[in-house]
């Protein structure tokens, strides 16, 4: 299935084909599904500094965004950290549009059009998701089972359930929502460059096997491969879990999800040992509160489009004995638990003052939702944190100094020194990210992020989140700017002071 304007007409197509049982929930989705990728987008065009824009201006009832050659948008009020999908219609120039494909292609920006189709094939995605959710589940046990309960992924981006190159029928046996089995091919390489200890059951002879994904094979290898072990697709759908609590296992699908291509970069793996080594000993210093899942092997074919890392799953830092379960961060609205204020805000302090550590060490994780887990008492309370992906950290040489701890080998688009950038780092993933998701609404984030900072030392770093404006991915800006690398960003109106008047661009 490729974007194109009527992608929900061939998602419906393709349905009627390959689950005819599923076409009239995908149906019945589709409005839903409509609705949250334009409450998305609708957050991007209200706070992010698209060019385009020229001016934001609150009116009662809603907001009203000016563009640079005189046209008006006009929508609903724009709380930036809300999850609801609340924008079912955006006017344009009195025009109401439902779809948010056709706003965007309305709009006629630059990119826009490959944008718009992105929109489009990511609606029907998620209506598809939706449809195939059951309506009853039993309550899960392991921390897989409450990745697959995340339906709509990411709770921000307009790009939430985009998978372009994905049939149906793929998105069915590999999409994480729609709990498959999944079975990994394994390929033999003679020429691999190979990290940490590589499982004795990953070699043939002198040749370590890598996991592929079905999808790579299909689509981007050139070269045969073995039947692997079946496993289950996680939230980032190409790491996938192994089975009788084995460890999980990244591998590399060339396709953009979201925003990214998921490859496995070379340098990645060369410095996969080096970075959770070095990571591991600094979450020591959180007295028990932050443990990282430790890389066990990663291999390279010399190429990131053939490769694998291997690392623990989250479980083994809950002792199950006394009840104690892993959930992500962006599962915890599923989990049923009350989200009162008190609840978010022990959620707010656990998460703050432990990234706040590591910040001051000299590590900015990239603690968003999908990244960050917590461990749960049997009672639901948060005792710790559990951390995994290493690839988008940031690390302060100059920060580290200070504390004694050399900086490790790493690459260099991982070190940086600027106080902007580490913050940008920290407060756009785990305060923009995972605790406004958790949160739901800024009201709510606020009450939590008060609750958090009220003992927290006044380091330059707690002034700077108490204060200033709050960083997060311009994520739709970063879809209209191909020709820029990395990441761009927002200015969020800082929810301490909940006031959201967006800013000026």
């Amino acid at each position: 299935m490729h974007p194109s304007p009527s992608a929900e007409a061939a998602v419906a197509d393709e349905l009627a084909v390959v689950r005819p049982d599923l076409a009239g929930a995908y149906e019945a989705a589709l409005p839903g599904a409509r609705a949250a990728v334009l409450s998305r987008l609708w957050r991007g065009l209200a706070h992010e500094p698209l060019p385009w824009v020229a001016r934001r201006e609150p009116t009662r009832g809603g907001l009203t965004v000016r563009l640079a050659d005189g046209r008006l948008l006009h929508g609903p009020p724009a709380d930036p950290y809300t999850t609801a999908a609340h924008v079912t219609e955006v006017l344009l120039d009195g025009r109401a549009h439902h779809r948010p494909a056709a706003l965007m292609a309305a709009l006629g920006v630059p990119h826009g059009d490959v944008f718009a189709a992105e929109l489009d094939h990511g609606t029907a995605s998620l209506a598809l998701s939706r449809a195939g959710r059951p309506m009853a589940a039993p309550q899960p046990a392991a921390s897989w089972e409450w990745e697959q309960r995340v339906v709509d992924g990411h709770p921000f981006h307009p790009n939430c359930r985009s998978r372009p190159g994905f049939s149906v029928a793929e998105q069915l046996a590999y999409g994480p929502e729609h709990r498959p089995l999944v079975r990994l091919g394994l390929v033999a390489v003679d020429d691999c460059l190979v990290r940490g200890e590589w499982p004795a059951w990953l070699w043939d002879g002198a040749r370590p096997l890598i996991p592929v994904h079905p999808w790579q094979t299909a689509h981007v290898l050139a070269v045969p491969s073995q039947d692997g072990p079946v496993a289950r697709p996680l939230m980032s759908l190409r790491t996938l879990a192994l089975p009788e609590g084995g460890p999980h296992v990244k591998t590399a699908v060339s396709a953009r999800l979201t925003s990214s291509v998921r490859d496995i970069s070379v340098g990645s793996v060369r410095t996969s040992a080096v970075l959770s080594g070095f990571l591991t000993s600094i979450a020591a210093r959180t007295g028990g509160l932050l443990h990282i899942t430790r890389t066990l092997g990663a291999v390279s074919a010399h190429t990131p489009d053939l490769a694998a890392v291997l690392r623990e799953p989250p479980d083994v830092y809950a002792v199950a004995a006394t009840g104690e379960r892993v959930v992500p961060v962006a599962a915890l609205p599923l989990t049923g638990l009350p989200a009162s204020a008190s609840w978010l805000g022990s959620l707010a302090r656990l998460a703050l003052a432990t990234g706040l550590r590591l910040l001051d060490l000299g590590v900015a994780l990239e603690a968003h939702g999908q990244n960050l887990l917590v461990v749960l008492s049997s009672s639901g309370e948060p005792l710790r944190l559990v951390y995994r992906d290493l690839a988008d950290i940031r690390v302060s040489p100059a920060r580290l100094a200070r504390h004694g701890i050399k900086a490790p080998d790493v690459a260099g688009r991982m070190v940086t020194d600027d106080e902007r950038a580490l913050r940008r780092k920290l407060f756009g993933s785990l305060v923009a990210g995972a605790l406004a998701s958790a949160a739901g609404s800024g009201p709510a984030l606020r009450a939590a992020l008060e609750t958090a900072v009220r003992d927290l030392p006044r380091t330059p770093d707690v002034l700077a989140l108490c204060e200033e404006p709050l960083p997060a991915k311009a994520l739709t800006l970063m879809r209209l700017s191909p020709g820029r690398p990395g990441d761009l960003w927002a200015r969020l109106p800082n929810p301490l002071d909940c006031a959201f008047a967006p800013a000026e661009p």
